[in-house]
């Protein structure tokens, strides 16, 4: 059970993380780059639960026991 919860969780993450690169390279995200030098608020905090999640997910993965 508890790797099955660490692979979601990991697929979870790497999912946000794409999410956040395809938000970030959106006409909007890179006119906002362009005009403030910043990728924005949305990508940087889909970075941040992804890599979370992806930390978590391998987390739990690892520490199953067997």
């Amino acid at each position: 059970m508890q790797k099955t919860v660490g692979v979601t969780g990991l697929v979870a993450g790497v999912l946000l993380i794409v999410w956040g690169h395809n938000v970030a390279q959106s006409v909007g995200g890179q006119l906002q780059n362009a005009f403030t030098g910043s990728p924005g608020d949305k990508p940087m905090w889909l970075y941040i639960g992804g890599g979370m999640l992806c930390a978590l997910g391998l987390f739990l993965v690892y520490s199953a026991k067997k």
